[in-house]
């Protein structure tokens, strides 16, 4: 049987490390086809761009963040896939842009 909350332990261990390791981070944001807006923070790991926080400003302007210290609800979770800027629909964004809107 799998151990549910060791495999969690592990997973917010990993995206703790990379928040608060983080030298280089990366901001961006992206429309949903609801009309909402995604924001999202990602640092570089392993040659890829690993999320560590996304908020999800919805179209009734709820606000759903989600990182190591809230991966998930019943709105959404946190990703586990990597974004890669040269392929995702991201428009990068300033740190202060993501900062304004995560602290709403």
């Amino acid at each position: 049987m799998v151990d549910l909350e060791r495999i969690k332990a592990e997973t917010v261990a990993y995206f703790r490390a990379l928040d608060e390791a983080a030298i280089q981070r990366h901001h961006f944001r992206h429309p949903d086809e609801e009309g909402g807006l995604w924001y999202i923070e990602a640092v570089p790991d392993r040659g890829e761009l690993v999320v560590i926080k996304q908020a999800e400003l919805t179209s009734a302007g709820q606000l759903h963040r989600y990182s190591w210290e809230h991966l998930e609800d019943e709105h959404g979770f946190l990703t586990d896939q990597a974004v890669d800027p040269e392929e995702d629909p991201l428009e990068a964004i300033s740190a202060e842009e993501f900062l304004r809107v995560w602290t709403r």
